[in-house]
């Protein structure tokens, strides 16, 4: 939203941007009226949609909206005030009068005092001497007892009057009015009838609803606004109270978008932005192409849900995501995802998860940037979703937002997956904010793992809380069709073979090992000289995002050892070890599986590694027969037991006789190998696991319901983070 033009009597300027609308709305009878999930419900649509301004009508006086703010934790923090029934015009940027707004509709005004004593002869008007009033003189006033003779006093003074709910009775300056200050507000701010919404429920809101602009009469309105607005063409009637009405008007305008019953949370975008275009994942496998085939984008779009994510991009190009795909961006400064993703959760809590303690760092600074991301993510969240919706979580990125949620919305249903491996206890527990994060975990409702393993390294963690999600065992699987039928497509050419090559595809990170790699294939050659210019080691290891320097000395060591070993046993055209430092689009990758004959998985520590499935598929879809070596720290590894080579990265022996194996086995061996792992690939495709994840955390909902320990929102979002409600809530 633009700067406001100066209130206090600078030159006239636009204060719109083109998909700014604006929603009038009287408070009490209508914004304020109606059931507590109604409020909440139109609270979080404005705070979803921060191009709709938010102007107060109200007969309330300043320090009366302000109580009320303070007091109304689902109030939306308001850019005007229309006070006084339209005598004050205030601007919340500061809370000031806006002396050159209010000038001509206090024109003629006699003052208080005055209007009392003219008005003292009749004894039927009770002043309402509990309310502050400027610019106006209120009244109580029984509906029997207003008469002409009353109301022509009034006009004798030079001033207008408006009478609302068989009770209330306001003197005014004869230009005031909601509707005339509105009129003020439109001439100064260039807004145009067709941006402004006007919401109310009686007669001192009529002027408002003559203005020409869209209108809402709510439910429990008077009678006698209905009948005074029927004939307005564009004036909606509902048979809805107070908020409820209002957000049903905006849906019907096409201004807010309704909530949703699914919101998927992860730190990322599931499409990558790149020179300034969208770009889809080059794999149809991994947790990114999975959900967004969960979500029905570009297919039947039948899971009523919403990918809520972070970006560094401004608002204005977080705004236009990709077409077809539910996504909402939540903006965040670049210094504050560098501190929350490059280093909190790469160098403090990456080094606990993979079980490597000893690389554990803590900065105070980098987890404040952790705590305020997570909670930025809470208000995201909740801001998309539906009273009592599901919200699908994932990874480590995000483990504060449970506990946060749960604060703010324990109405939503709240589970977590865990793609990364999940440590056990004595491990975590190295952890500065283990206890921190540990409360948060025991908020959710379902904790999801790729092995039985790291589920009851959880549930070990968890032990004694006096709260224990719900725990479920769900292996993600790939594409095995899509890969099947790319690998049959690639051209013969591409799949020749030359030598024997060995073949990792892993992305730049101590966890997979790769200097531990280089170092026994190295020993495995000084030992067979008969394998140097036979074998060829082909590492296919893109960099980190970026910024990330987590993996530096990873890289250092790894480029270090591939030199050595390349100049300690290099001939002829032949070199041990090709590395290929860079993101390979997924055709060309499948062309490296479909050349490997052995596939070499030695991570530390890893989710289920998918390049494995991938791998396999690839080879039994062409009628090959590789040979799959895997840690036995992967997950993958429980669910090939006795069927692959497992290795364990951890001794350097073991690495280089499994790999000794591997290469010995003859074409018969190596076959049956390829025939049996194959047939082990029996897990769900992506989009049934998405599916069942999802229906497995309503399920662990329903159940929590069934306790009796569901709650009630008690405010709709924390006063924390970047939202525009954080923000406005700071200045109450």
């Amino acid at each position: 939203m633009g700067s406001p033009a100066d209130p206090h009597g600078g030159p006239d300027r636009a204060d719109t941007t083109p998909r700014e609308r604006v929603l009038v709305t009287d408070l009490d009878g209508t914004l304020l009226a109606g059931d507590e999930d109604s409020r909440s419900r139109l609270r979080h649509a404005l705070d979803r949609h921060p191009d709709i301004t938010v102007v107060y009508a109200t007969g309330r006086s300043l320090s009366s909206v302000r109580t009320m703010l303070a007091e109304e934790p689902l109030a939306p923090w308001p850019r005007w005030i229309i006070a006084d029934v339209g005598a004050s015009i205030i601007d919340t940027t500061d809370m000031s009068h806006s002396e050159s707004l209010e000038r001509p509709l206090r024109t003629g005004w006699p003052g208080r005092r005055r209007v009392r004593r003219a008005l003292r002869r009749f004894p039927q008007l009770v002043p309402q001497d509990a309310v502050v009033q400027e610019g106006r003189c209120s009244y109580y006033l029984a509906a029997e007892h207003l008469s002409d003779e009353i109301t022509t006093a009034v006009e004798e003074l030079g001033c207008s009057w408006t009478y609302s709910a068989d009770l209330y009775f306001d003197v005014l300056p004869a230009c005031a009015g909601k509707g005339p200050a509105l009129r003020e507000l439109m001439r100064r701010l260039h807004w145009p009838r067709a941006h402004l919404l006007v919401a109310g429920d009686s007669l001192n809101d009529l002027s408002l609803f003559r203005l020409g602009t869209h209108g809402v009469v709510v439910g429990n309105a008077e009678p006698a606004l209905v009948a005074q607005v029927a004939a307005e063409p564009l004036v909606h009637h509902p048979e809805l109270d107070g908020a409820a009405a209002v957000l049903h008007a905006l849906e019907r305008l096409g201004w807010v978008e309704r909530p949703k019953r699914v919101v998927i949370g992860y730190h990322r975008p599931p499409w990558q932005r790149y020179e300034g275009r969208w770009r889809q994942p080059a794999s149809p496998n991994g947790i990114l192409p999975t959900l967004v085939s969960a979500l029905g984008a570009g297919a039947d779009g039948r899971l009523d849900a919403v990918w809520a994510a972070a970006t560094t991009e401004d608002a204005s190009t977080a705004a236009t995501v990709p077409p077809g795909l539910p996504l909402a961006l939540l903006p965040l400064p670049a210094g504050q995802w560098a501190g929350y993703f490059h280093r909190a959760c790469k160098e403090t809590l990456w080094p606990a998860l993979v079980s490597q303690a000893h690389l554990i760092r803590h900065d105070p600074a980098d987890w404040a940037d952790y705590e305020a991301v997570n909670a930025a993510f809470t208000q995201h969240v909740s801001a998309h979703a539906e009273y009592g919706a599901t919200v699908w979580l994932h990874d480590y990125n995000l483990w504060l937002v449970p506990g946060l949620l749960k604060q703010c919305r324990p109405d939503l249903t709240v589970g977590l997956f865990h793609h990364t491996p999940f440590p056990d206890p004595r491990t975590f527990r190295r952890l500065a904010a283990a206890e921190q994060l540990c409360a948060s975990l025991a908020q959710l409702d379902w904790a999801g793992f790729h092995t039985a393993a790291f589920a009851g390294n959880f549930r070990s963690l968890l032990a004694g809380a006096a709260r224990m999600p719900r725990i479920g065992v769900h292996p993600l699987g790939i594409d095995r069709q899509a890969v099947a039928s790319l690998a049959r497509s690639r051209p013969a050419a591409a799949t020749g073979r030359d030598g024997t090559v060995i073949l990792s595809v892993e992305r730049l990170d101590y966890a997979k090992a790769p200097v531990q790699k280089i170092h026994a294939l190295a020993e495995l050659l000084d030992r067979q000289p008969a394998l140097r210019g036979r074998v060829h080691y082909r590492l296919v290891c893109p960099p980190p995002e970026q910024g990330i320097r987590a993996y530096d000395t990873t890289r250092t060591e790894l480029e270090r050892a591939i030199t050595q070993i390349n100049g300690l046993w290099r001939k002829g055209g032949w070199e041990p070890v090709e590395y290929i430092p860079r993101t390979l689009p997924f055709e060309e990758v499948v062309d490296h599986y479909l050349a490997a004959d052995v596939f070499w998985v030695a991570s530390l520590a890893d989710g289920m590694n998918l390049t494995a499935q991938e791998y396999l598929t690839a080879q039994a879809a062409t009628g090959r027969s590789g040979v799959l070596v895997l840690s036995r720290h992967a997950g993958a590894a429980a669910y090939v037991k006795g069927h692959a080579l497992l290795t364990d990265p951890h001794s350097a022996h073991d690495l280089v006789e499994k790999l000794r194996t591997a290469l010995a086995m003859t074409p018969a061996q190596r076959q049956a190998h390829t025939a049996r792992l194959a047939g082990l690939l029996s897990t769900p495709t992506p989009a049934e696991w998405a599916r069942t994840i999802i229906a497995a955390i309503g399920d662990a909902g329903a159940a929590r319901a069934g306790s009796g320990a569901t709650g009630r929102p008690r405010r709709p979002l924390p006063k924390t983070g970047c939202s525009r409600s954080g923000l406005r809530a700071c200045r109450r």
